[in-house]
């Protein structure tokens, strides 16, 4: 499998996650009080993660589409790394965030490795 493969096949696992978790979500969405009630700090990291699924699963699905037929290089392998590990911890820290508050750092995993493939990727497409 080539690299931006491994980016088409998450997009849709991600597709297929946000799926499954907004159907647990829904699930008991309608008692008042789950997690917290509405606005409650869980209940809000929980919808996070849940709509990370499928906003980072449609980057995964663009950074494919943009570098398929580009040569891989070693700013696509970054980019691709980057596009996988937010997309695979962001969902996980949103979750751990909710039990536990006080790890807000863990965030930095998402984040920097998001910010750090869109970067690459956007150097590769200003090089063509």
């Amino acid at each position: 499998m080539h690299t931006p493969e491994i980016n088409l096949v998450l997009a849709w696992v991600g597709i297929l996650l946000g799926f499954g978790s907004g159907f647990i979500l829904g699930l008991s969405f309608q008692k008042e009080n789950w997690l917290g009630g509405y606005s409650s700090w869980k209940r809000r990291l929980y919808r996070l993660g849940h709509i990370s699924f499928f906003g980072l699963a449609l980057m995964n699905l663009a950074f494919y589409f943009t570098v398929r037929n580009s040569p891989i290089s070693t700013s696509v392998l970054v980019a691709s790394f980057g596009f996988a590990l937010g997309a695979i911890s962001m969902p996980i820290c949103c979750v751990a965030m909710a039990h536990r508050p006080g790890w807000r750092a863990i965030f930095l995993i998402p984040v920097l490795s998001l910010l750090t493939a869109a970067s690459f990727t956007l150097f590769e497409i200003t090089k063509l």
